[in-house]
């Protein structure tokens, strides 16, 4: 079963949101214009390179096809501009940052966990069910852990609702679905839907693996 057309345009929805979650996370720790296009641009193609490297695909992608670093570069000074002009309605009704960057963040993240994990396959791996799972974790995660650490934030993955999770989930379950030889489009859209719906319902209704409690050593 091959994949073109259907994976091209997911892999620019998914530019498109992680590079808006990527500005979000910029505009919070008021960065300029600058600061804004890298955290966007790493945000978006930074899972991507982890994916290249880890497959042996040198130089990376992002290297090879200049389109993925344009779209994110015109997404992110587009929102740097938007943002300044909507920062304060955005107050104003309310919403939250770390609802708007959970929601961005929810759809790069379905979308790049899938096109990992069929990278993976593509490339030769499709009978290693680990090395394509874990690729496309690694794709769907790795643009988030860079954003984060740059920014001096604790990455998402090791507290936020079900993160990592929905990754493994959804492609656990592309995995499958390719297997099965399903639809090609219905193929993607079902796994890369599960995986955002995982997430946002993890974050609406607090879900989430076990944590270790913070305890105060009253000396007892």
């Amino acid at each position: 079963m091959k994949f073109g057309i259907e994976i091209f345009i997911f892999e620019i929805i998914g530019i498109i949101a992680f590079t808006i979650s990527g500005v979000i996370v910029a505009f919070k720790k008021r960065l300029d214009l600058l600061g804004v296009i890298v955290l966007g641009t790493i945000t978006a193609v930074g899972g991507g390179v982890l994916r290249d490297i880890l497959l042996g695909i040198l130089p990376p992608s992002m290297f090879k096809n200049s389109i993925y670093v344009m779209i994110a570069f015109l997404t992110a000074v587009i929102s740097f501009y938007i943002g300044i002009f909507a920062i304060k309605r955005i107050k104003q009704k309310g919403v939250k940052y770390y609802i708007l960057i959970t929601f961005f963040d929810a759809v790069g993240l379905g979308v790049f966990t899938v096109v990992g994990t069929n990278t993976a396959i593509a490339n030769g791996f499709g009978e290693n069910a680990f090395l394509s799972i874990f690729t496309g974790v690694i794709t769907g995660v790795g643009g988030g852990i860079i954003r984060d650490i740059i920014a001096n934030t604790m990455p998402f993955i090791m507290y936020k609702d079900l993160y990592a999770s929905s990754a493994i989930i959804g492609a656990c379950l592309y995995y499958a679905l390719y297997h099965m030889h399903s639809n090609s489009f219905l193929c993607i859209s079902i796994s890369i839907i599960a995986t955002i719906l995982i997430r946002l319902v993890a974050q609406k209704y607090n879900l989430g693996l076990p944590k270790i409690g913070v305890y105060r050593d009253r000396g007892e």
